[in-house]
């Protein structure tokens, strides 16, 4: 089988089921752009200048996301003076 034959086997967008297009839509505003809001956020308010290039060029359906926020970014602990404890 050539390339192009492959090619010609690839749908596209015009013939692809509305109600896949439907879910993908769905998918990406409920699911995806949270998380890529919440993370980028979190990203800037930390000044993780790579993290936050990094989220937000690729592309990996939440999963850097996701550990970003629960694992990468760590929040500083205040002690009762208003200094941060060296320790975390």
């Amino acid at each position: 089988m050539t390339v192009s034959q492959l090619l010609f086997q690839i749908p596209n967008v015009s013939q692809t089921d509305p109600k896949t297009l439907i879910f993908a839509l769905f998918f990406s505003i409920f699911w995806l752009l949270p998380w890529k809001g919440v993370a980028l956020w979190k990203t800037a308010k930390n000044s993780h200048k790579k993290w936050f290039i990094a989220i937000f060029l690729l592309n990996t359906f939440s999963v850097l996301e996701i550990l970003y926020i629960f694992v990468f970014a760590k929040r500083k602990k205040i002690n009762r003076s208003g200094q941060t404890d060296p320790s975390s």
